[in-house]
């Protein structure tokens, strides 16, 4: 074939390829809160993925509180969980404080007075009026987490904090107890010079309702239906 031979330079160049149609940005990992071994609840883990998603605990090391569970989950800054035990709560259901009980004296406080609130606090280690060293979580209420006191010998509370089931850990009058190795191995290393947040999850209202969160694995999964690749700013990154 001769080099002037049409279909001998047609070998030699390419057909221009048909132009593409519009692209999806591939889309970007979810991040998710770190359980190791643990099993929490589905509202535990939920809460928790949302926080590290969507960076609410701004860097800080961060605590869940599962009030129905009667479980406390302690994470770094980055969702990893450094620990996890059982917590007594406040003797009633309900997820807001009395008005003014911070400042009022315990044997004041009624039975159905004694709840644990939901809601997020920003929380740091100090004294209480005996010296002794707890995470204040919300100083006006009186509301702190701190290692289990004998309390009266009738209410069992070492021994409650030992059983297995959650329903005879509201024994309190709102604060958080835990075990002392709990306390003093988790909760104040993770604390030491610096502030964290406390989530204590709702048992009367939804954690939406609370903190405004999200179902990250159902956002992800939305996304991913529609072809939409998350942006900057967007809920699942």
């Amino acid at each position: 074939m001769s080099a002037s031979d049409p279909a001998a330079g047609s070998r030699d160049i390419p057909a221009a390829a048909a132009p593409a149609g519009p692209q999806a940005a591939p889309a970007q990992p979810v991040r998710l809160a770190n359980f190791g071994l643990e099993v929490p609840s589905p509202e535990s883990r939920k809460l928790a993925d949302w926080i590290v998603d969507s960076a609410n605990n701004g860097n800080l090391p961060f605590m869940i509180i599962d009030k129905v569970q009667a479980r406390v989950f302690m994470f770094d800054a980055q969702g990893q969980l450094r620990g996890a035990d059982a917590a007594l709560l406040g003797l009633a259901i309900g997820d807001h404080s009395v008005p003014g009980i911070g400042e009022r004296k315990l044997s004041s406080i009624l039975p159905a007075e004694r709840t644990t609130p939901a809601g997020r606090f920003v929380a740091s280690l100090d004294r209480d009026i005996h010296g002794h060293e707890v995470l204040w979580v919300d100083y006006d209420t009186a509301l702190s987490l701190h290692r289990v006191v004998k309390g009266q010998p009738k209410e069992r509370r070492a021994e409650r904090l030992a059983s297995s089931s959650p329903l005879d850990n509201r024994i309190s009058f709102g604060c958080i107890n835990v075990p002392v190795k709990f306390y003093e191995t988790v909760v104040s290393p993770s604390f030491t010079g610096t502030n964290g947040i406390v989530y204590i999850l709702p048992e009367t209202r939804s954690a939406r309702e609370v903190f405004g969160s999200y179902d990250v694995q159902d956002a992800s999964r939305n996304q991913a239906s529609a072809g939409v690749a998350p942006v900057a700013g967007s809920s699942v990154r």
